[in-house]
Formats: structure tokens, C-alpha cells, sequence
């Protein structure tokens, strides 16, 4: 029998139909994220010529998830995180990350080569590898628990929908089990993980399907702490409402990095 966890644990993504408790809390969310796209204390967070809106930290949420005037986080996907993967809060402020037309246009400081595979392959990443320095070598500085999505806006389909690639949290968590096996897990921020990633990446672009995951209001989308995933190119008979395809992002950070790795 395949539950909702077995589902999430095999393909490394999960999705959950309109819930009404969490219909509630879009309707405040999003006008607190429209309010976050126009404070200038945000300003800073807008990127690739003005086609996407960052907004790390920028949704004013407390630690029940509510916004100021709004209802706690609830709903199916909220119960799952709590009762299948040990969450407990508080919520942390969320990610208000929002996409416009023509997303993504090139920034002054991006390269051709870094333009040509955000446009390419969706920007593929996993969160909370950064890139350091000239040479953009990679080490893992937060810790997630999962991703959690949820949609603020309405959007077609192909409005720079969410995108994943199924089953690559098993390739990836593999990569990071080989290269933290012989440092402590204090000290896992310092390994330079550069070339185990780069071959677990392709391994993931040959073996894993590419699945786009569009949602509307009230719907959610759940993601793996280790699958590989990116945001797809704005197409060209996309629509958004004015306030672009806008989704807050639940990112959980752990002290417990033993528990990360699995």
C-alpha cells in the first residue's frame, strides 16, 4: 500500500490538494507578501532584472506561522510535517519568493555560462549548498529539515512553476553520506564538497525524471531536504496575477546533523 510518506520518501516530493484551513491562511499571507514586495527594506532581494523577487525572511509570520491579523499554519500538509518527519516549531520567518515576465533575465554579475543553465536546467540545486569564492566551490552552510511551498498566487501552469527531479534525494544524500563520512558533523561546513556534487548533479540530470510541480492557493508542495530542484523559465503564454507567481517558502533549519544526513 503506498501512503503519503512511503510516496514522499520514494520520489522525494509530495503534493497536497486544497486544504480550507490552509486556504485561511493564504488569504492573509498574501497580502502581507504583496506588502513585502513593495517595502523598500526588501528592495535588496530583487534579482535577474527585476523578474524575481527573493525575499528571504521577508513573510512577517510568527512562530505558529500566522501573519499579523491571520490564522496559524494548518492543514494536511502542515499535520504531515509534524506526525511523519518529527517537526516541531517554531515556524520560521518564511521566504516570499515571487516570479514575474520574462523571468529570468541575466544580472550584470552573472556569467554567460551561469545564465545559460539557470535558463537550461531551471537553476538545479540543492538548498543550502553555497558557492564560495571565484571559483564558486560548494559547501553545505544550513541544515534543512525539508521545503514546504505554498503558493500565494494564482498562475498558469507554466508561470516558472517549481521543479524537481524525482528520486534524486537518494543520489544526493548518498553524495553527502561520502563526502562527511570521515570529518565530524560539527565541522561538515568546511568540506569542500565541489566535485562529489558536480558528479552527483549529472548522475541526477541522466537517471531522474524532471517533473514540473505547478500549484494554486491552498495547495502545497512538500520537498525532500536532498532533492535536487529549481525554478523553471517564466513561458511566453504565462500568466500570473499582478503580484507575479508568488510562493512562501517553510525552510526549517536543524542542530541535529546526524538526523540530516539519515
Amino acid at each position: 500500500m503506498i501512503t503519503p510518506r512511503t510516496a514522499f520518501d520514494a520520489q522525494g516530493y509530495l503534493r497536497f490538494s486544497v486544504s480550507p484551513a490552509l486556504t485561511r491562511w493564504v488569504e492573509a499571507a498574501a497580502r502581507a507578501g504583496v506588502a513585502a514586495l513593495d517595502d523598500p527594506a526588501h528592495a535588496h532581494w530583487w534579482r535577474h532584472g527585476r523578474t524575481w523577487f527573493v525575499g528571504v525572511d521577508a513573510l512577517p509570520n510568527d512562530g505558529d506561522g500566522a501573519v499579523p491579523g491571520g490564522p496559524a499554519l494548518a492543514g494536511e500538509a502542515i499535520d504531515f510535517v509534524r506526525q511523519e518527519l518529527g517537526f516541531i516549531q517554531p515556524w520560521h520567518k518564511a521566504q516570499v519568493s515571487a516570479c514575474f515576465p520574462g523571468y529570468p533575465q541575466r544580472d550584470a554579475d552573472e556569467s554567460e555560462t551561469q545564465h545559460r543553465f539557470r535558463r537550461a536546467r531551471d537553476a538545479a540545486h540543492v538548498d543550502g549548498l553555497h558557492g564560495e569564492g571565484p571559483a564558486r566551490r560548494r559547501h553545505m552552510r544550513e541544515f534543512h529539515d525539508f521545503i514546504l511551498g505554498l503558493p500565494l498566487t494564482a498562475a498558469s501552469a507554466d508561470a516558472a512553476p517549481l521543479v524537481v527531479w524525482a528520486g534524486s534525494h537518494v543520489i544526493m544524500q548518498q553524495m553527502f553520506r561520502l563526502a562527511f563520512a570521515p570529518v565530524p558533523p560539527q565541522d561538515w561546513g568546511d568540506v569542500d564538497v565541489t566535485a562529489f556534487y558536480q558528479a552527483a548533479r549529472a548522475r541526477v540530470f541522466d537517471e531522474c525524471p524532471r517533473i514540473e510541480l505547478p500549484a494554486q492557493p491552498g495547495e502545497a508542495t512538500l520537498v525532500h531536504r536532498f532533492t535536487v530542484h529549481g525554478v523553471a523559465p517564466w513561458g511566453e503564454q504565462a500568466s500570473a496575477s499582478p503580484h507575479g507567481r508568488m510562493i512562501a517558502y517553510f525552510r526549517p533549519e536543524t542542530e541535529n546533523r546526524i538526523r540530516w544526513l539519515g
